[in-house]
């Protein structure tokens, strides 16, 4: 663990940002089925937004197909209705009380505006890790406390610091833009 307020006020948020860029990531479809594809969805159930994953059980039966299945038969309109709304580009069918949610294969064009959307938030996520970078450059140079040599030293480290989750963000970039290349 780093040794000065600022590094280790620095190393949270870089792990936040990291976090924060999985869950983005899951989020993003990749012409298979996942949950995650689900969780930006919110229902309006008798007059209060929820999110989908507290009215009902998602599961993935099949790589290209998601099943919701309310705990409540009465919202299944309106979770029906969210999902249209939200439009995810599924295909929505209805079977009584469970919503059958099929993923269709992503064309070619559709893919590489995909990859150009993870370029953006991968770019998003690069500046938010500088600017935490700068934060504790700022913490780090205004400590009066701290030795010249401490200081470089440390600043050192947060350069290092920075460096590895910026790869890191890369690499999951990386891994999903492969995933999104993929048929």
């Amino acid at each position: 663990m780093p040794d000065h307020a600022g590094l280790r006020g620095a190393e949270e948020k870089m792990t936040h940002t990291i976090e924060y860029f999985q869950r983005e990531l899951q989020g993003m479809r990749a012409g298979r089925a996942h949950p995650a594809l689900l969780d930006k969805v919110s229902v309006d159930y008798y007059g209060t937004a929820t999110p989908l994953a507290h009215l009902g059980q998602v599961s993935v039966p099949e790589p290209r197909l998601l099943v919701v299945q309310p705990f409540d038969k009465g919202a299944v309109p309106a979770i029906e209705k969210a999902i249209q709304k939200a439009d995810l580009g599924l295909g929505i069918r209805v079977d009584g009380a469970i919503i059958r949610l099929s993923v269709p294969p992503l064309t070619e064009e559709r893919r590489r505006d995909l990859v150009r959307q993870l370029k953006r938030r991968l770019e998003d996520e690069r500046v938010s890790l500088r600017n935490v970078r700068r934060e504790a450059q700022d913490t780090i140079k205004a400590d009066k406390a701290l030795p010249e040599d401490e200081g470089r030293r440390l600043l050192d480290q947060l350069q290092k610091l920075t460096d590895r989750y910026v790869r890191e963000l890369e690499e999951l970039a990386s891994a999903k833009e492969h995933d999104l290349l993929t048929p």
